[in-house]
């Protein structure tokens, strides 16, 4: 046990003070991004929203914080912001782990379960057959609830879809395909993904893989997920593949295609690898259901590069804020907006706004921020006419930066000064990412939380996701030039916590 910690429980033996001991304990909680109590978590799963209530079910080990036999956590919110955290939804059983799924509202009560009733459609795997080799361990079962995900029945024929012989057979993301009035399942598959479809979510029919000879393969795919998205009154499909490792800044990464699906098959219509998120904090990411024509996405803010070893106590992990999903073409290609939900702002406390400000070396914003905590939404616009970065700090002496690299046209995020980076060697390095929007103006959005920077760039068209680890709450921060650039708009937010 390291000195401070005994003297800190020294401190607290003698105040009696708890709060002291948790505030020290948990000072890297985040404070409007959804964690467990305590103990383990990783990828969000059946993430569905249902007379009025947003639902996110989650892989959970409730016994250590360090990743275990998976059960589904589950949490609750009015908003996608404030999560209410609820019992256990589904633990393992004889045919064994729960590991990743999806859930869907079965509005015409094609399952025979009842009309409305929710349906979580989930990867069974099995860690005694995982010891046999037999490559048939992970299994495809559903699970329903009649009283708003409160209680959950798994169904007594699991498994519904048996494993042909795949090592990675898992994380089945379910639609209603209405053109054909059936279910399409979009399966992990090793190195692609598998189309299945079903009349009632018992019986699956195996319809087209894709994916072999497309997209980065750095690692095995995972967690996929398919829906449409309206674009210049055409629908374009999306399937997102999160893959590990493979990112484009190591570890943990989403990628994606857009194209055609007809139910049976999904056509690529681009050769260009395109991802997610150029962050190293933003994996396993998948859409809410039935959420009408808005398609919302969370994803794990971890990376299993370092996601066991990440200096949390008594939790590990949390969930990146909810984005809204677009599309926008770019010459001639067309890439995947994420821009934070509009929800967002029922955070927004004070502001300040600045227009036509020219910064040469240093503008520094933290005596006008008044802010101590961290937490805080930045909103810019400048022209790409010079590099500049933003820059968070505290006493200790702890940097972040987020930037622009003019010569390179690229992005970055720098978290080698950002804190406590000794955890695991290739935590502390700098993360980089293109630039695809080609007009002179950059909008710049940054969402900071108390150990996470979220950086949505041109209107979302690359975005940037990391977490990090200071000794103390960021509280200053500045905009740096040394050539010089002039700030259009500047709109500074200092969020508040969001209700537990």
């Amino acid at each position: 046990m390291k000195k401070i910690t005994i003297a800190l429980l020294l401190v607290c033996a003698i105040t009696g003070s708890k709060a002291i001991a948790q505030e020290f304990e948990e000072k890297y909680r985040p404070q409007f991004h959804f964690t467990p109590k305590a103990n383990w978590m990783n990828d969000p799963n059946g993430m569905v929203y249902h007379n009025g209530i947003y639902h996110l079910f989650y892989q959970y080990y409730p016994d250590d914080k360090v990743w275990g036999p998976m059960h589904w956590g589950h949490a609750t919110s009015k908003d996608m912001i404030a999560w209410k955290e609820q019992p256990i939804a589904l633990y393992p059983d004889s045919l064994g782990y729960i590991f990743s799924g999806s859930a869907v509202v079965d509005k015409n009560n094609t399952a025979g379960f009842g009309k409305d009733a929710l349906v979580a459609i989930f990867t069974h795997h099995d860690p005694v057959q995982e010891k046999q080799k037999t490559g048939k361990h992970e299994t495809q079962s559903i699970a329903y609830s009649l009283d708003d995900g409160k209680t959950w029945t798994k169904y007594k024929g699991n498994p519904v879809l048996q494993n042909p012989g795949i090592t990675d057979f898992r994380d089945p993301k379910v639609r209603w395909f209405e053109p054909q009035k059936k279910w399409v399942m979009t399966l992990a598959t090793k190195d692609r993904v598998t189309f299945y479809s079903s009349p009632d979510l018992k019986s699956w029919t195996r319809e087209s893989d894709f994916g072999a000879n497309e997209g980065g393969h750095g690692g095995v795919w995972e967690c996929p997920d398919l829906f449409p998205v309206m674009h210049e009154g055409k629908q374009m499909w999306v399937l997102i593949v999160n893959i590990n490792p493979g990112g484009p800044n190591k570890g943990s990464a989403g990628q994606y295609f857009l194209g055609d699906f007809n139910g049976k098959t999904f056509t690529s219509n681009s050769k260009e690898t395109k991802w997610l998120d150029f962050g190293t904090d933003n994996y396993a990411a998948v859409t809410f259901s039935n959420t009408g024509d808005r398609n919302m996405l969370m994803g794990w803010m971890s990376n299993w590069q370092y996601a066991n070893q990440v200096p949390t106590d008594p939790w590990r992990s949390a969930n990146t804020i909810a984005r809204e999903l677009g599309l926008k073409t770019v010459g001639k290609e067309t890439y995947l907006t994420s821009v934070p939900v509009k929800e967002l702002d029922v955070l927004n406390t004070t502001t300040f706004s600045m227009k036509n400000v020219k910064v040469k070396d240093q503008l520094d914003l933290t005596d006008k921020a008044k802010n101590k905590t961290g937490l805080f939404r930045l909103d810019l616009t400048t022209k790409n006419s010079a590099d500049f970065s933003v820059v968070l700090a505290n006493e200790a002496g702890n940097e972040l930066i987020i930037g622009y690299d003019k010569a390179k046209n690229q992005y970055y995020i720098d978290r080698s000064k950002s804190g406590k980076i000794d955890f695991e060697k290739g935590f502390g390095e700098k993360h980089i990412a293109p630039r695809f929007a080609t007009g002179s103006e950059m909008p710049l959005t940054l969402i900071a939380d108390v150990a996470s920077v979220e950086l949505f760039a041109d209107n979302g068209l690359t975005v940037m996701t990391d977490i990090f680890f200071p000794e103390s709450p960021m509280s200053r921060l500045s905009i740096k030039s040394v050539s010089g650039i002039t700030l259009d708009n500047l709109k500074y937010t200092v969020l508040k916590p969001s209700a537990k």
